[in-house]
Protein backbone atom coordinates (compact mmCIF):
# COMPACT_ATOMS: atom_id res chain seq x y z
CA UNK A 1 0.00 0.00 0.00
CA UNK A 2 1.54 3.33 -1.02
CA UNK A 3 1.84 6.29 1.38
CA UNK A 4 -1.06 8.17 -0.23
CA UNK A 5 -3.39 5.21 0.19
CA UNK A 6 -2.24 4.67 3.80
CA UNK A 7 -2.88 8.34 4.57
CA UNK A 8 -6.36 8.16 2.98
CA UNK A 9 -7.20 4.97 4.92
CA UNK A 10 -6.04 6.48 8.21
CA UNK A 11 -7.97 9.70 7.61
CA UNK A 12 -11.12 7.76 6.73
CA UNK A 13 -10.77 5.63 9.86
CA UNK A 14 -10.41 8.70 12.05
CA UNK A 15 -13.41 10.37 10.38
CA UNK A 16 -15.53 7.24 10.85
CA UNK A 17 -14.51 6.94 14.48
CA UNK A 18 -15.30 10.63 15.08
CA UNK A 19 -18.68 10.23 13.38
CA UNK A 20 -19.50 7.19 15.50
CA UNK A 21 -18.45 9.04 18.64
CA UNK A 22 -20.61 12.02 17.70
CA UNK A 23 -23.65 9.78 17.28
CA UNK A 24 -23.12 8.01 20.60
CA UNK A 25 -22.40 11.31 22.33
CA UNK A 26 -25.57 12.83 20.91
CA UNK A 27 -27.76 9.84 21.79
CA UNK A 28 -29.34 10.43 25.19
CA UNK A 29 -27.81 13.90 25.47
CA UNK A 30 -31.03 15.65 26.57
CA UNK A 31 -32.00 12.96 29.05
CA UNK A 32 -28.46 12.95 30.48
CA UNK A 33 -28.61 16.73 30.96
CA UNK A 34 -32.07 16.59 32.58
CA UNK A 35 -30.99 13.89 35.03
CA UNK A 36 -27.66 15.57 35.76
CA UNK A 37 -29.21 18.98 36.48
CA UNK A 38 -32.34 17.50 38.11
CA UNK A 39 -34.29 20.01 36.00
CA UNK A 40 -36.73 19.53 33.13
CA UNK A 41 -37.04 22.77 31.16
CA UNK A 42 -40.51 23.12 29.68
CA UNK A 43 -41.66 25.56 27.00
CA UNK A 44 -45.26 26.61 27.45
CA UNK A 45 -47.52 29.67 27.11
CA UNK A 46 -48.12 32.47 29.58
CA UNK A 47 -51.60 33.35 28.29
CA UNK A 48 -53.32 30.15 27.19
CA UNK A 49 -56.00 29.46 29.85
CA UNK A 50 -56.98 27.01 31.15
CA UNK A 51 -54.01 25.10 29.78
CA UNK A 52 -51.24 27.49 30.82
CA UNK A 53 -51.55 30.95 32.33
CA UNK A 54 -50.36 33.25 35.10
CA UNK A 55 -52.51 32.90 38.23
CA UNK A 56 -53.24 35.55 40.87
CA UNK A 57 -49.95 34.74 42.60
CA UNK A 58 -47.97 35.47 39.45
CA UNK A 59 -47.20 31.78 38.94
CA UNK A 60 -47.81 29.61 35.90
CA UNK A 61 -50.82 27.38 36.40
CA UNK A 62 -53.18 25.20 34.40
CA UNK A 63 -53.57 21.76 32.87
CA UNK A 64 -50.32 21.80 30.88
CA UNK A 65 -48.38 22.99 33.91
CA UNK A 66 -49.65 20.14 36.08
CA UNK A 67 -49.05 17.57 33.34
CA UNK A 68 -45.46 18.81 32.88
CA UNK A 69 -44.88 18.63 36.63
CA UNK A 70 -46.19 15.06 36.54
CA UNK A 71 -43.71 14.14 33.80
CA UNK A 72 -40.88 15.74 35.78
CA UNK A 73 -41.89 13.89 38.94
CA UNK A 74 -41.86 10.59 37.03
CA UNK A 75 -38.27 11.34 35.99
CA UNK A 76 -37.30 12.34 39.52
CA UNK A 77 -36.56 15.96 38.61
CA UNK A 78 -38.14 19.41 38.96
CA UNK A 79 -40.02 21.20 36.19
CA UNK A 80 -38.81 24.66 35.20
CA UNK A 81 -40.96 26.72 32.83
CA UNK A 82 -40.13 29.20 30.09
CA UNK A 83 -42.56 31.10 27.86
CA UNK A 84 -40.97 31.81 24.45
CA UNK A 85 -42.99 32.93 21.45
CA UNK A 86 -44.78 30.03 19.80
CA UNK A 87 -43.14 30.79 16.47
CA UNK A 88 -39.74 30.31 18.13
CA UNK A 89 -40.85 27.01 19.66
CA UNK A 90 -42.11 25.63 16.34
CA UNK A 91 -38.97 26.77 14.49
CA UNK A 92 -37.06 23.98 16.22
CA UNK A 93 -34.19 26.34 17.09
CA UNK A 94 -34.20 25.51 20.77
CA UNK A 95 -30.42 25.55 21.33
CA UNK A 96 -30.78 23.85 24.71
CA UNK A 97 -32.96 26.61 26.16
CA UNK A 98 -35.73 24.09 26.90
CA UNK A 99 -36.11 20.34 26.67
CA UNK A 100 -39.71 19.89 25.56
CA UNK A 101 -42.76 21.88 24.47
CA UNK A 102 -46.32 21.35 25.63
CA UNK A 103 -49.52 20.91 23.61
CA UNK A 104 -48.29 20.90 20.03
CA UNK A 105 -50.55 19.96 17.12
CA UNK A 106 -48.88 17.22 15.07
CA UNK A 107 -48.45 18.59 11.56
CA UNK A 108 -46.46 17.06 8.72
CA UNK A 109 -44.07 20.02 8.71
CA UNK A 110 -43.43 19.75 12.45
CA UNK A 111 -42.83 16.01 12.20
CA UNK A 112 -39.68 16.84 10.23
CA UNK A 113 -38.30 18.61 13.30
CA UNK A 114 -39.94 16.93 16.27
CA UNK A 115 -40.92 13.64 17.85
CA UNK A 116 -44.28 13.46 19.63
CA UNK A 117 -43.77 10.91 22.42
CA UNK A 118 -46.69 11.91 24.60
CA UNK A 119 -50.21 12.50 23.24
CA UNK A 120 -52.19 13.68 26.25
CA UNK A 121 -55.07 15.80 24.96
CA UNK A 122 -57.45 16.10 22.01
CA UNK A 123 -58.09 19.54 20.53
CA UNK A 124 -60.63 21.19 18.27
CA UNK A 125 -59.75 24.21 16.14
CA UNK A 126 -62.62 26.71 15.80
CA UNK A 127 -63.46 30.06 14.26
CA UNK A 128 -64.22 32.86 16.73
CA UNK A 129 -66.03 36.14 15.97
CA UNK A 130 -67.19 39.17 17.93
CA UNK A 131 -70.64 38.64 19.45
CA UNK A 132 -71.99 41.47 17.27
CA UNK A 133 -70.82 39.77 14.08
CA UNK A 134 -73.49 38.60 11.66
CA UNK A 135 -71.43 35.48 10.99
CA UNK A 136 -73.20 32.30 12.06
CA UNK A 137 -71.02 29.73 10.27
CA UNK A 138 -67.34 29.59 9.43
CA UNK A 139 -67.93 30.18 5.71
CA UNK A 140 -69.31 33.63 6.62
CA UNK A 141 -65.67 34.63 7.28
CA UNK A 142 -64.83 34.21 3.60
CA UNK A 143 -62.65 37.13 2.49
CA UNK A 144 -62.43 38.62 6.00
CA UNK A 145 -59.44 39.69 8.10
CA UNK A 146 -58.62 36.74 10.35
CA UNK A 147 -56.25 36.75 13.32
CA UNK A 148 -54.03 33.81 14.27
CA UNK A 149 -51.08 33.11 16.56
CA UNK A 150 -47.78 33.25 14.66
CA UNK A 151 -46.26 29.82 14.09
CA UNK A 152 -49.43 28.00 15.06
CA UNK A 153 -51.39 25.28 13.28
CA UNK A 154 -54.21 27.82 13.13
CA UNK A 155 -51.98 30.13 11.08
CA UNK A 156 -51.27 27.27 8.67
CA UNK A 157 -55.00 26.59 8.41
CA UNK A 158 -55.76 30.23 7.60
CA UNK A 159 -53.06 30.18 4.91
CA UNK A 160 -54.31 26.85 3.54
CA UNK A 161 -50.97 25.10 4.08
CA UNK A 162 -51.91 22.90 7.03
CA UNK A 163 -51.00 19.23 6.69
CA UNK A 164 -51.78 17.17 9.78
CA UNK A 165 -49.44 14.30 10.58
CA UNK A 166 -50.78 10.85 9.59
CA UNK A 167 -54.32 12.13 8.97
CA UNK A 168 -56.48 12.75 5.87
CA UNK A 169 -56.06 16.06 3.98
CA UNK A 170 -57.55 19.12 5.69
CA UNK A 171 -60.79 20.52 4.24
CA UNK A 172 -60.79 24.32 4.34
CA UNK A 173 -64.14 25.90 5.14
CA UNK A 174 -63.26 29.48 4.15
CA UNK A 175 -60.47 31.59 2.66
CA UNK A 176 -59.48 34.76 4.56
CA UNK A 177 -58.96 37.96 2.63
CA UNK A 178 -56.07 38.75 4.98
CA UNK A 179 -54.30 36.73 7.67
CA UNK A 180 -53.02 38.79 10.58
CA UNK A 181 -50.47 36.99 12.74
CA UNK A 182 -49.97 37.83 16.43
CA UNK A 183 -47.27 36.90 18.91
CA UNK A 184 -49.95 35.59 21.29
CA UNK A 185 -53.64 34.78 21.28
CA UNK A 186 -54.26 37.38 23.98
CA UNK A 187 -53.05 40.16 21.66
CA UNK A 188 -55.47 39.05 18.96
CA UNK A 189 -58.28 38.81 21.50
CA UNK A 190 -57.60 42.39 22.57
CA UNK A 191 -58.03 43.50 18.96
CA UNK A 192 -61.18 41.44 18.40
CA UNK A 193 -62.84 42.70 21.58
CA UNK A 194 -62.69 46.27 20.16
CA UNK A 195 -65.59 45.34 17.90
CA UNK A 196 -66.60 43.44 14.81
CA UNK A 197 -64.28 44.41 11.97
CA UNK A 198 -62.53 47.21 13.85
CA UNK A 199 -59.16 45.53 13.47
CA UNK A 200 -60.02 41.93 12.66
CA UNK A 201 -63.23 40.10 11.78
CA UNK A 202 -62.41 36.83 13.46
CA UNK A 203 -59.79 34.61 15.03
CA UNK A 204 -58.93 30.93 14.71
CA UNK A 205 -58.09 29.25 17.99
CA UNK A 206 -58.32 26.09 20.05
CA UNK A 207 -61.89 25.56 21.25
CA UNK A 208 -61.13 25.32 24.97
CA UNK A 209 -59.17 28.57 24.91
CA UNK A 210 -61.97 30.38 23.09
CA UNK A 211 -64.57 29.07 25.52
CA UNK A 212 -62.42 30.11 28.48
CA UNK A 213 -62.15 33.64 27.05
CA UNK A 214 -65.92 33.85 26.58
CA UNK A 215 -66.46 32.60 30.13
CA UNK A 216 -64.04 35.27 31.35
CA UNK A 217 -66.22 37.97 29.76
CA UNK A 218 -64.77 38.47 26.29
CA UNK A 219 -67.58 39.53 23.87
CA UNK A 220 -67.01 36.62 21.48
CA UNK A 221 -68.84 33.65 20.03
CA UNK A 222 -67.67 30.40 18.48
CA UNK A 223 -69.22 30.03 15.04
CA UNK A 224 -69.95 26.84 13.17
CA UNK A 225 -68.54 23.38 13.67
CA UNK A 226 -64.85 22.70 14.50
CA UNK A 227 -62.52 23.34 11.57
CA UNK A 228 -60.05 20.60 12.54
CA UNK A 229 -59.85 18.02 15.32
CA UNK A 230 -56.47 16.59 16.28
CA UNK A 231 -54.44 15.19 19.18
CA UNK A 232 -52.06 17.49 21.02
CA UNK A 233 -48.73 16.14 22.19
CA UNK A 234 -45.56 16.89 24.07
CA UNK A 235 -42.94 17.70 21.45
CA UNK A 236 -39.19 17.07 21.61
CA UNK A 237 -36.42 17.46 19.08
CA UNK A 238 -35.35 14.38 17.13
CA UNK A 239 -32.47 12.08 18.06
CA UNK A 240 -32.91 11.34 21.76
CA UNK A 241 -34.78 8.06 21.84
CA UNK A 242 -34.17 7.53 25.55
CA UNK A 243 -35.67 10.92 26.42
CA UNK A 244 -38.72 10.28 24.22
CA UNK A 245 -39.23 6.87 25.84
CA UNK A 246 -39.16 8.43 29.32
CA UNK A 247 -41.81 10.98 28.34
CA UNK A 248 -43.99 8.31 26.74
CA UNK A 249 -43.71 6.17 29.87
CA UNK A 250 -44.59 9.14 32.10
CA UNK A 251 -47.74 9.98 30.12
CA UNK A 252 -48.76 6.30 30.05
CA UNK A 253 -48.34 6.11 33.82
CA UNK A 254 -50.52 9.22 34.30
CA UNK A 255 -53.17 7.71 32.02
CA UNK A 256 -53.09 4.32 33.73
CA UNK A 257 -53.45 5.67 37.27
CA UNK A 258 -56.20 8.14 36.29
CA UNK A 259 -54.14 11.29 36.98
CA UNK A 260 -54.47 12.63 33.43
CA UNK A 261 -58.24 12.19 33.39
CA UNK A 262 -58.63 13.90 36.79
CA UNK A 263 -56.53 16.86 35.69
CA UNK A 264 -58.61 17.25 32.51
CA UNK A 265 -61.84 17.23 34.52
CA UNK A 266 -60.33 19.73 36.99
CA UNK A 267 -59.31 22.24 34.31
CA UNK A 268 -61.72 21.59 31.43
CA UNK A 269 -64.78 20.17 33.16
CA UNK A 270 -64.61 16.85 31.28
CA UNK A 271 -62.17 14.13 30.30
CA UNK A 272 -60.64 15.27 27.03
CA UNK A 273 -57.61 13.00 27.11
CA UNK A 274 -59.12 10.35 24.83
CA UNK A 275 -60.46 10.71 21.26
CA UNK A 276 -64.22 11.17 21.01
Amino acid sequence: MNRLMKRFTATASIALASFSFAISAHAGEVLDRVLATKTLKVATAAAFPPSSFMNDKGQLDGFDIEVAKGVAKYMGVEAQFVTPGWDIVTSGKWEGRWDLAMQMFQTAARAKLFDFPGIYLYNYMVAVAHKDSRATKSSDLEGKVIGVTAGSAEESYAKHILEMYNTPPVKYQFTPGEVKSYESASSAYDDLRLGDGVRIDGFIDEKRTAEAAIKAGYPFKVIGEPLVSAPAAIAVLHDDKEFSEKIAAAIKSMKDDGTLSKLSIKWYGSDQTEPK
